[in-house]
C-alpha cells in the first residue's frame, strides 16, 4: 500500500480526465444506500497525545476536497440510466470542533458519535472533519467519507494528498451541467451502446442463478427475528474497539508461529470469530472475506477491490500458522485464475429493483452464512499520520454502518469485521462486531477482543 499511494500520488496528472460514468460496483454500492437508507462509511482517526497545530488541521481540511473526495455523484434522468460523476471540490463541510473538552474515556463514544453524522455521496457531505480536545491535553481529528465516494484505499490515498497539498482535478462536470434534454438523450444512447454486453449478461445471470438455486449458503440467508417489533426499527451503533499493537511484538508472533503478518491476522479473525459466537461451517472453520486492493495508477473507481474467499480452522492457528498462510496463498490464486461469477452480472445493476438489492448481495457474498470480514491494507507510509504536519501518535482507521437497524443485523445473523494497517510502528486495527443474542456492548466486545489476544500470545492497547 506504501508503494501504491506514492505512486498513485506522484505519477497521476493534475488534470487527467477519466470518463465520468460510475464503475458498475459503486452504482450498485449507491442504489443499496438509496434501497436501503444504510450508509456505508469510512472513519479515519487521529489521536495526538498533545495539542496540535489548527492551521495545520485547516490546511488539511482545504486540501481534503480534492481528487476523489472532490466529486459527488449526479443518477441517470432514466430509471435505467448510467449515474455520473460531478464535480465538487473544497471542504464538503465545515471543520467541526468541539467546544468543550472531554475525558478520554469517552474518546471512543466521541468516535462513534463522528461516525453517525450525515453523510450523502449525491446531496453532500460526502465526508466532514471533527476536531475533539482532551482534559489530558490530548487531541483527537476525526474524518468520515462515504464508500460511495471513496473505499479505504481512497481515503488513504486522498489523505496523502492533502497532506502532501497535492490537488487534483479529475475533470468531472459542474452539477447540472446538463440540461434535462440533453442528459436524457446521452442516458438512453449510453444505455443503447451497453446493449449487447446487457444481452451477455442476462443470459450469464439466467446459468449463474440456475446453478446456485440449491446452494444451502445462499438459500434461506437470512434469519428469523426474535427481537421485540418496537426494537426491530431502531438504528444500532454496532459496537468497535480500536487495538493498538507493536509492530515489533506482532511480526515476532507471527514468525515464531510460523506465519506472516497476513496469516496471523486471518488467524486473530479467526479467534474473534469463535469468542464472538459466530457459526461455524460443518467442519469447524471460519469463512473469511478478504477485500484484496485493486486500484492501479490512473483508477478513478471509489470502490476498487477483489474479494478473496478462505476458511480457517481456529483450532490449530494458536499453535501454527503454517497451514494458514498456505490457505491464504491458494484463495489469492484462486481470486487471480477464477473470474467471480457474481461480478461478471454487475452490468444489469441499473436495471435492478431496489427491493432486489440485498438479495443481489446475499448471492455475491453468501460462500458462508456467518462470514468475517478481514481487511489488511498492509504497510502505509508514516505521512499518512501527519495530519497537523507532525506525526500522530495513533492512527485508528474503521469502517462502519450508518443507519443500520436491529432487524437487519438480526436477519443477516450479525457481523464481524477486521481493518488492519502498518504505521508508524505499529500494527492499528479495528474490530466491529454484533451477535444476535450476544449483549453486544463494547464491553462485551473488548472481552472477545482480548481473550482472542490472548489465545495468540499478543497483548495490545484497546481504545
Amino acid at each position: 500500500m506504501t508503494l501504491v499511494l506514492r505512486e498513485v500520488a506522484s505519477r497521476r496528472p493534475a488534470g487527467a480526465k477519466p470518463g465520468h460514468l460510475l464503475d458498475f460496483v459503486d452504482q450498485a454500492l449507491f442504489l443499496g444506500l438509496r434501497a436501503t437508507g444504510q450508509s456505508a462509511v469510512t472513519q479515519i482517526v487521529w489521536v495526538y497525545d498533545h495539542g496540535i497545530c489548527l492551521d495545520g488541521v485547516r490546511r488539511f481540511h482545504r486540501n481534503m476536497g480534492y481528487g476523489m473526495a472532490g466529486r459527488l455523484i449526479e443518477p441517470s434522468v432514466v430509471p435505467f440510466g448510467r449515474h455520473r460523476w460531478i464535480t465538487s471540490v473544497g471542504p464538503a463541510a465545515p471543520l467541526r470542533i468541539a467546544p468543550q473538552s472531554r475525558p478520554r474515556t469517552e474518546l471512543s463514544d466521541w468516535i462513534d458519535e463522528c461516525a453517525r453524522l450525515p453523510i450523502d455521496p449525491q446531496f453532500g457531505p460526502s465526508w466532514h472533519m471533527s476536531v475533539l480536545p482532551l482534559t489530558d491535553g490530548a487531541t483527537a481529528v476525526s474524518l468520515v467519507g462515504s464508500h460511495c465516494v471513496a473505499d479505504g484505499g481512497g481515503a488513504l490515498l486522498t489523505v496523502y494528498e492533502a497532506v502532501h497539498g497535492t490537488r487534483r482535478n479529475l475533470g468531472y462536470p459542474a452539477p447540472h451541467a446538463r440540461t434535462f434534454v440533453r442528459a436524457l438523450v446521452t442516458d438512453l444512447r449510453q444505455t443503447a451502446h451497453d446493449l449487447p454486453e446487457l444481452v451477455r449478461t442476462v443470459v450469464a445471470a439466467a446459468r449463474f442463478l440456475w446453478r446456485r438455486r440449491n446452494d444451502p449458503s445462499t438459500a434461506g440467508a437470512t434469519a428469523p427475528s426474535v427481537i421485540a417489533a418496537d426494537q426491530a426499527d431502531a438504528a444500532v451503533t454496532v459496537p468497535a474497539v480500536a487495538v493498538i499493537i507493536p509492530i515489533e511484538q506482532w511480526d515476532a508472533r507471527a514468525a515464531s508461529l510460523g506465519g506472516n503478518s497476513h496469516a496471523l491476522l486471518a488467524a486473530l479473525c479467526a479467534r474473534l470469530a469463535v469468542h464472538q459466537g459466530r457459526g461455524l461451517a460443518d467442519d469447524g472453520t471460519v469463512g473469511l472475506i478478504v477485500p484484496i486492493n485493486d486500484r492501479t495508477l490512473d483508477d478513478t473507481r471509489a470502490n476498487a477491490v477483489h474479494l478473496a474467499y478462505l476458511r480457517i480452522d481456529p483450532t490449530t492457528v494458536t499453535a501454527e500458522l503454517g497451514g494458514t498462510r498456505t490457505t491464504i496463498r491458494h484463495a489469492l490464486k484462486l481470486m487471480r485464475e477464477t473470474p467471480d461469477e457474481a461480478l461478471a452480472l454487475l452490468p444489469l445493476t441499473p436495471f435492478i429493483p431496489k427491493a432486489a438489492v440485498r438479495r443481489t448481495a446475499d448471492l455475491a457474498f453468501g460462500f458462508t452464512s456467518e462470514p468475517v470480514s478481514c481487511s489488511n491494507v498492509g504497510d502505509l507510509p508514516d505521512d499518512v499520520t501527519r495530519l497537523d504536519g507532525t506525526p500522530a501518535d495513533v492512527v485508528i482507521m474503521r469502517g462502519v454502518d450508518q443507519h443500520v437497524t436491529r432487524r437487519v443485523l438480526e436477519e443477516r445473523r450479525g457481523i464481524l469485521t477486521v481493518v488492519s494497517g502498518r504505521l508508524a510502528g505499529n500494527v492499528s486495527m479495528t474490530v466491529v462486531g454484533y451477535q444476535p443474542g450476544a449483549t453486544n456492548t463494547k464491553e462485551w466486545l473488548r472481552e472477545a477482543v482480548t481473550a482472542s489476544l490472548d489465545d495468540l500470545g499478543l497483548t495490545g492497547a484497546l481504545v
